[in-house]
Order: C-alpha cells, then structure tokens, then sequence
C-alpha cells in the first residue's frame, strides 16, 4: 500500500506539472509586466545558464531566504577556503538581493523549474559538491535528481508552518520520500522539527534561526541614523515590509489619530508596488515624498515618508522609533521581526505571524515585541509607545538581548555540513 501510494502522489505531480507547462512563459510575461526580471534569463529556467563545477551550492527562493543564507555562507567560506559558491534563486528580488550580498564571489542563476529532464541538466552541468535548500524548498524531480547524481542535499534553516505542513500532507508518500533523501535536515525550532518528523523525515536536528546571526550592518545603522537627524526631533513610525491590503487600513488609522509631527515611513515589501503604494498615500490624503528622489530634509508639511529603495531596511530600522512589521496584519505570515529587534527598536506585529511563529513567540515573551489586532489597535499602541520614551526603550533593550541570546546557528549548521564536504 506504500509503494502504491507513492506511485500515485508522483503521478499526480507529473499530471500537475504536465498541465502547468503551457502557463510558465505566460505567467513570466504577466508578471514581467510590472518587474522586468521576469523576462530575462530564461534559458537559466531551463537549466542552461553558465555555472561552475565543483561548487557549494545554495538555493534561496528569494529575499528573505537569501539574506538568512549570509551568515551560513560565511561560516562555510571561512572553513573551506576556495571552493567556488553558486547561488540559485527564483524570483528577480531575490537575485538582486543576491547580486548586492555574494556578487563579488558567487555565481548566481535561476534554478530550473522542476521538470526532471531539467533538474537533471542542471546536476549534470554543475556537479555540486553539496545543495543546501534554504528553509523549505522539497523539489521531488530535483531531489531525486539529486539523489541518483550523489549529491548529498541539506535542509537548511528548516521552517514549516501549519498551514505548510498541511499542504505537504496532501501528498504523503512523495513528501516522505522527498525528506528521507536529505541528508541532513536542520530545523529553525522544535515546533519545525516535530511537523518534519511527522511528515517522514528520518531525523531533524534543532539548530536555530540563522537570522539571528545577520549583524546589522555599521554602514546602514550610520545612514540611519544621519536621516534621523535631518528630520529634526520628529517622533518615526515605520511601517515595514508591508504588503497588498494592509497600507489602506494603515494610512487611514495614521491620517485619523496620528498628530501632526508624527512622521510615518512606509517601506511596502515588493518593489513593484511602489508606485501602487504613493497612489494609495495620496488618496489618503497625506502629503509624502519618496525616499528615490529625496537629497536633503523632509519639507515641514511631509507626513509619510515612501521608502521606494532596496537593500536598505536596517536604515530604516536605525532611523525609526517604533517600527511595525508588515505581511502580519492580513493573513500572510508575516515577515521577519528580528531585523528590527536587532536593531534595539521596539516591534509591533499583526495576528498572522505563522511564517515566524516560533520568533515571534520568543519575541514577545522577552518583552522585544507586542501584538496587535487591527489597524486601529497598531496605531494606539504605536502613539502610546511614542510618547513614552521609558517604554520604548525598555523594549530596545529587550529586542538587543533577545537577539544576541538565540545567536549560534550558523556555527551549528556549518559543524553539521563540513563532514559532508570532507567526505
């Protein structure tokens, strides 16, 4: 009966896989509309760009997962001196996010979509010592590519969340059979590692957040703090990483209670929305600039601040006074507070946290974060923390230990990988 399940589930995503083919170009031209990247490098989705033989290999879908791979690059680099990096994305935000973090040593293209005559062209072409899949991404046609060219694969900052672990159950066998070929699966926290287990792997090893360990980099805590100071004495709100359907609620609780001399900055997640998101501040009626084009102090009458610019959230984070992290308030899972509790500012966050369950959880139990309801709620507690500057740094305080605590990950991970690599 196994077998027999086994062999259904992968008939199902074949049959799946089968009927997406003829939209992947069409939804590279829809999406390319609005971000250009997706319509360039196309022959890299089919496993045919230029990439080194030999090399450390991490695939990181995106921003998010590209930046939690620093610290574990580092630490490899550090004990294998010389080993080519290549980096493998799929999203033009997460390339470019590359580009700005590894491009002076990584060689960085789209992972081929997961057809198995092109998993296989990739293998065949790369030959990686190692994969590391960052968080999870279980590929079944690249794993088992994987597994039949000897390339041995981890599961790095392993995180899977209800709503995940569910999805994966839809098909049990063929996940049971994807966890099993990989070799080493390292879970962010306990909670992970119990849905992994669950789901057939052979073991998980508890390691912690790999994003604990991104130190806040000196160059952006300084550009940060010169913003403040060209902003006068004016209390920041920001509102961070924020995603489709929350600004609305969120202009129109600041534009009602905020008081004038509250300066609101607003840094929406995708950069594709930037122009969305000004149209939006404008119908709230709020007078704004966009940090693209600012050269000098905000005008007087400036209430919102547009954070159009990439690669500069730990200034943001650095410029602000309480800060809100975005994707929480509609029910996305949330994105990652601990930037800005490593930071030393305090944090706000929605109901919808499961993408960061266990780092939000942490957070608020040591007093770095608070969690709000609604829109309404956010901007109570927001302006409340404003005006009270003991408070507000008492929660600083609070996100600074809570971060250094749960530091260590990278150096964990990496002892688990190094044998792998001497073998």
């Amino acid at each position: 009966m196994p077998k027999l399940r086994l062999i259904l589930d992968w008939m199902l995503y074949r049959l799946a896989l089968l009927l997406a083919a003829p939209l992947i170009p069409l939804r590279l031209l829809w999406r390319g509309r609005r971000e250009h990247g997706y319509l360039q490098d196309w022959d890299e989705r089919l496993g045919a760009g230029a990439v080194p033989e030999g090399a450390l290999w991490v695939h990181a879908v995106s921003v998010g997962e590209m930046r939690a791979a620093q610290p574990l690059i580092a630490a490899l680099r550090a004990a294998h001196p010389g080993m080519p990096v290549l980096l493998t994305c799929m999203t033009p935000t997460g390339r470019a996010t590359a580009a700005s973090l590894y491009g002076g040593f990584a060689t960085i293209v789209y992972l081929p979509y997961d057809y198995a005559w092109l998993t296989r062209r990739f293998l065949r072409r790369a030959r990686p010592r190692i994969g590391i899949l960052m968080e999870t991404e279980l590929w079944p046609n690249l794993i088992h590519a994987a597994t039949h060219a000897g390339v041995p694969l981890v599961l790095a900052n392993a995180r899977l969340s209800k709503r995940s672990a569910r999805g994966y159950a839809r098909l049990p066998a063929l996940t049971r059979a994807c966890l099993q070929r990989i070799a080493i699966v390292a879970a962010q926290g306990e909670a992970d590692a119990a849905r992994l287990l669950k789901l057939g792997a052979a073991s998980v090893r508890v390691t912690g957040n790999l994003k604990f360990d991104i130190a806040p980099p000196p160059e952006m805590l300084e550009r940060g703090a010169a913003w403040k100071a060209k902003w006068g004495s004016r209390p920041v709100l920001l509102l961070a990483s924020t995603r489709e359907g929350e600004e609305t609620p969120l202009l129109r609780a600041f534009a009602e209670r905020a008081p004038a001399e509250v300066l609101l900055v607003l840094v929406p997640r995708h950069p594709q929305r930037f122009g969305e998101v000004a149209d939006l501040i404008a119908t709230a009626g709020l007078t704004y600039q966009r940090r693209s084009v600012l050269d000098g102090a905000l005008t007087p009458d400036t209430r919102v601040l547009l954070g159009d610019s990439l690669g500069e959230l730990f200034a943001y984070y650095a410029a602000c006074d309480v800060a809100f992290v975005g994707g929480s308030l509609a029910p996305l899972g949330g994105q990652n507070l601990i930037e800005a509790a490593s930071v030393g500012r305090p944090v706000l966050v929605g109901p919808h946290t499961f993408n960061f369950e266990e780092a939000t959880r942490l957070a608020i139990e040591a007093g770095a974060a608070l969690r709000v309801s609604d829109a309404a709620d956010l901007m109570g507690n927001a302006l409340r923390l404003l005006n009270d500057a003991p408070a507000c740094a008492r929660m600083g305080e609070a996100g600074l230990a809570f971060t250094a605590h749960h530091r260590g990950a990278a150096e964990r991970v990496e002892g688990l990988i190094s044998p792998l690599l001497k073998a």
